[in-house]
């Protein structure tokens, strides 16, 4: 109890208030993220105990964290608890270098991780094999992640790799480029088309923001030397992760 209130601070429960309780509570704890006495990632005290620290129903604490969820300043991980959301830091992506998510993360200093949300190998759609030159029999891997810096999740990513070049999804631990560099198959350049979405609740759910929040949609196209495309890869970014970043040059005629 003695935790819920150093962490809270002291709840009103004036029952002449106009706001509702829950609503109070959300406030009190918004309040104590914006003073650090909750910091990003660390762990809500549990419901229970903050029903009985400041004597309202579970009901009550457990409408003021949905809220809060909802809005992007908490996140639930299941079997987990409840969390404060980490703040990203901002990265400018270049659109003129063609690197992959590891190694941008390296290059900034900071430490990208991956959970993995599929890894299969299947027929290619009519999609895939349109866009990666394959007959209507070709198989593909497919490779989808949650990518994290800093323990922060930044994008959803799936990338579809014809099996000639990628035969084991397995193969794969954090970095795709790297398994394929290791089997001559690296690619030298690619083509991106990025559009503005809004992200569905199961989208923001993952990046852990609130539903409907800003995001940004890039479909890759990356190819061999030789001309064969290699990888198809369609991601999701937070919006407030990602400023991408492209040099322009006047042409004189």
């Amino acid at each position: 109890m003695s935790r819920v209130a150093d962490l809270l601070g002291a709840f009103d429960l004036d029952p002449r208030a106009a706001t509702p309780l829950y609503l109070r509570l959300q406030e009190q704890i918004k309040a104590a993220i914006d003073a650090g006495s909750l910091k990003p990632l660390e762990a809500l005290p549990g419901e229970r105990d903050i029903a009985e620290a400041f004597n309202v129903s579970r009901v009550t604490v457990r409408k003021a964290i949905a809220g809060l969820v909802d809005q992007g300043l908490l996140t639930q991980r299941q079997g987990s608890g409840t969390f404060v959301a980490a703040k990203p830091e901002r990265v400018e992506q270049p659109l003129s270098r063609l690197t992959s998510f590891t190694e941008d993360m390296r290059l900034r200093g900071m430490t990208a991780t991956v959970h993995w949300l599929g890894r299969t190998v299947s027929l290619a759609s009519p999609q895939e094999a349109m866009r990666l030159a394959l007959s209507p029999n070709e198989t593909v891997v497919r490779l989808r992640r949650l990518r994290f810096a800093n323990q922060v999740p930044m994008a959803i990513e799936c990338a579809t790799v014809p099996t000639r070049f990628l035969p084991d999804p397995d193969a794969v631990d954090t970095s795709l480029y790297a398994v394929l560099e290791a089997r001559g198959a690296l690619p030298v350049r690619a083509l991106q088309r990025l559009h503005a979405v809004n992200l569905s609740g199961e989208d923001a759910a993952l990046l852990e923001v609130a539903p409907g929040s800003a995001g940004l949609a890039i479909d890759r196209l990356s190819y061999l030397d030789s001309g064969l495309p290699v990888e198809f890869t369609q991601s999701l970014y937070r919006g407030d992760a990602y400023d991408f970043v492209a040099e322009l040059n006047l042409r004189h005629e």
